[in-house]
């Protein structure tokens, strides 16, 4: 086999930007998908029904039932010269297809042990391959999930899927994992924004390293700052 050479900083450039998001319900991360780089083509594989904030938007989507359905759309994206044209791939939610994988897998199967073991090979296949996709910037979705710690008594924060073993597997698939959060001021007035990267509650990470830990809930100018910074690396030496 010849061996193919690449370069670091190429990597953006060639596989994209691959984002994974995780908030409450209403926090917003439906309309996310509403703010890709300029110039970029978007489409949303929509295994939710809730996509009204999205009304005055005229969005391409493709709307998914069960996991064949989102095969399919892998495929269409993968694999046909229309699917292609989309450079801007957003999944809302992956907690929705894994929620509707574990019950079909439930019902083939008398040993729920069986279910959620063969939960986590699909779905880890299957976020692998649109993680993958070549040229593309990816947007995931999650619901967040929250458990105290028995220790400390703090609640913490993470991507929410079926499973434990999931679940904690999820954010390493990533380079870029945040928290869309939302708080109220003591007027009542709601904000709204992205966390990247960790504190003592919410699992975060930004390997990009040009990110600030609180960023303005628009994945284009996030995937902006990321690729500027890929083509105009600094100079070797130079402290980040």
């Amino acid at each position: 086999m010849a061996i193919q050479l690449s370069s670091t900083k190429n990597a953006v450039t060639n596989q994209g930007v691959k984002i994974l998001v995780y908030g409450l319900a209403g926090a917003g991360k439906t309309t996310l998908c509403a703010t890709p780089p300029q110039g970029c083509n978007p489409i949303i594989i929509s295994a939710e029904s809730g996509l009204m904030s999205l009304r005055d938007y005229d969005l391409p989507v493709i709307s998914v039932n069960n996991i064949e359905e989102v095969y399919e759309a892998y495929s269409f994206l993968a694999d046909s010269a229309e699917g292609k044209q989309y450079d801007f791939v957003n999944i809302d939610s992956i907690t929705e297809i894994a929620e509707a994988l574990l019950s079909s897998e439930k019902k083939k199967s008398a040993d729920p042990r069986q279910a959620y073991g063969k939960l986590q090979e699909e779905m880890g296949d299957l976020l692998r391959a649109f993680r993958d996709l070549p040229e593309r910037h990816v947007y995931m979705a999650a619901k967040m999930a929250k458990e105290k710690d028995e220790l400390s008594g703090m609640i913490l924060y993470q991507p929410m899927m079926p499973g434990a073993k999931l679940g904690q597997s999820i954010p390493y698939m990533f380079d870029e994992v945040f928290a869309l959060r939302m708080e109220q001021d003591p007027e009542g007035v709601s904000t709204r924004w992205l966390q990247t990267s960790a504190d003592p509650q919410y699992n975060c990470k930004d390997r990009s390293g040009c990110l600030n830990q609180f960023e303005e809930p628009n994945l284009g100018m996030i995937v902006n700052k990321i690729t500027s910074a890929t083509q105009n690396p600094k100079p070797q030496g130079e402290d980040n």
